[in-house]
């Protein structure tokens, strides 16, 4: 019997070979962009993206990507393009044989057309211009690196069991792109020339993208800070009785609800940072850099100027959690003193229902006592009535008879009455 298989197998192991890295010889110059739309992901518009990726593809007569295909790669002309989606950008990258006689020459982004990127449906992460050319020595590449680059914050190493060796120093020149440079030497592979190609413009777009969180929290400190001022004046107002719970109450609820809303806004900028900042040490680990000549390598660069905004990323997330947890636990302090003022207030009511209930109690006597005089009046006169006729049988006077029967009517009220209110109790 033939096996079902999942429906998604296929595409599913089809992911994993989605993105082979490029084949590429030296000499050769990449041109490389990253694109991020503005807004939430949610609201990205990848139809937009891919009618500007179509465009460009037009321009050059190249054959269009499949329905909801989230890579492409195909010549454009005389060059190689490669085009990814990913969940918050969008990145093309160029590839042209041979590097232009001027060292990162700004024409080599011309195969981007000035008002094609004009139109782009996003706004610009970063961009790169990558040069790679065989190595003559390392005393010619010290010399043309120290001429490219500025010293100050230069990351250079070798690479991949010295088969390269790559240098950057992470600016932006003049013509509003960051640089990177590949010495290979004989013997290197094409694949490996390709991934050493990849993982570069792969730490920079994941540098740039984490950096995002920076900024991010950058902009939540004021708010943070008078949060935090807020919820520690409210913490203050519970040690005095001068300030009503209930009005601390409304106040920890603002700055609770407050708290959580920015939490909630930051919370996808701040997840994704950590995940980009994963992805950038892997690919720094898999350049297997060696020392070059005594200068900083890309690990070195990234723990001396990378680290500390991570840092603080990680401490404002630190920081954002631990606010929240101490207004739980101020919610819980303060609910648990409204419920021992509540619970006094009860316990004065109930004092006062029971001093009511005397009363009442006593008043009911009272009225009791007056209901046995007044009910008797009315049937002593109706015995008096009725033994009328009796009266001259007996030789006795109406009022001696009234006063002989009035004791007796008295008694047998007063005890109809108190057998009532037993059977009511």
């Amino acid at each position: 019997m033939p096996l079902n298989d999942h429906p998604l197998r296929y595409p599913l192991v089809n992911e994993l070979h989605a993105r082979p890295f490029p084949t590429l010889k030296s000499p050769c110059s990449v041109a490389f962009l990253a694109l991020k739309a503005e807004g939430p992901v949610a609201a990205r518009n990848r139809a937009a993206e891919r009618a500007h990726l179509i465009d460009l593809l037009d321009r050059h007569g190249a054959a269009h990507p499949q329905p909801g295909a989230t890579h492409w790669s195909g010549e454009i002309g005389r060059h190689m393009l490669k085009w990814e989606s990913h969940t918050e950008f969008v990145t093309y990258t160029v590839f042209s044989d041979g590097v232009p006689e001027r060292p990162f020459d700004p024409a080599s982004f011309d195969v981007f057309p000035q008002d094609w990127l004009e139109q782009a449906p996003g706004r610009r992460v970063t961009s790169i211009l990558l040069r790679v050319e065989p190595s003559r020595g390392e005393d010619e590449v010290h010399d043309q690196i120290e001429d490219w680059f500025v010293g100050e914050s230069l990351a250079i190493a070798h690479a991949i069991e010295r088969d390269a060796i790559i240098a950057g120093d992470f600016r932006i020149d003049p013509a509003g792109h960051a640089r990177f440079s590949v010495f290979t030497n004989d013997g290197i592979g094409t694949r490996r020339i390709g991934r050493v190609v990849q993982r570069l413009c792969e730490i920079e777009t994941y540098r740039a993208m984490s950096m995002l969180g920076l900024a991010r929290v950058r902009a939540l400190e004021p708010d943070m800070a008078r949060i935090d001022a807020e919820l520690t004046r409210l913490i203050g107002t519970m040690r005095d009785d001068a300030t009503r719970s209930e009005d601390t109450l409304a106040g920890l609820l603002s700055v609770s609800a407050e708290l959580e809303d920015i939490a909630a806004q930051a919370a996808y900028r701040l997840a994704a940072t950590k995940a980009y900042e994963a992805i950038l040490r892997e690919r720094v680990a898999m350049l297997r850099e060696e020392r070059f000549r005594g200068r900083q390598t890309f690990g070195e660069f990234m723990m001396r100027r990378y680290d500390p905004a991570m840092r603080t990323v990680r401490a404002a997330e630190a920081r954002l959690a631990a606010m929240s947890a101490r207004a739980i636990r101020v919610g819980e302090l303060l609910r648990t003193r409204v419920d021992v003022e509540r619970s006094a207030q009860n316990q004065a009511l109930l004092a006062s229902m029971d001093q009511r209930a005397d009363a009442q109690l006593r008043l009911q006597q009272t009225v009791e006592g007056l209901s046995v005089v007044a009910i008797s009046y009315y049937a002593v006169s109706l015995v008096g009535y009725l033994s009328y006729p009796l009266a001259d049988a007996a030789h006795l006077s109406k009022g001696m008879l009234l006063a002989m029967v009035t004791p007796l009517v008295v008694l047998v009220v007063w005890w109809m009455i108190r057998r009532i209110r037993k059977r009511l109790h």
